[in-house]
């Protein structure tokens, strides 16, 4: 009976451990300024593709352009 004891008592503190550990990583994943700084770095490389770098500044040329007709119509 003490040996069931003592393996009971075992394998609740390996439980235990293994909870803790499983909280500590979950928390290490869930904090916010690290899931902000992966999708930060996620965008920025996204961004500096040349696909989409340039996609992004013909875009930005011709709202410029865009821009300046308006104004120097009126």
């Amino acid at each position: 009976m003490a040996k069931e004891t003592e393996s009971i008592e075992r394998e609740i503190e390996a439980a235990r451990n293994r909870l803790a550990n499983t909280l500590d990583e979950l928390a290490v994943r869930a904090d916010p300024q690290r899931i902000a700084g992966n999708t930060k770095q996620a965008v920025v490389a996204k961004v500096n593709q040349p696909k989409v770098k340039y996609s992004l500044a013909g875009a930005g040329i011709l709202v410029v352009l865009l821009l300046l007709l308006r104004i120097f119509r009126r």
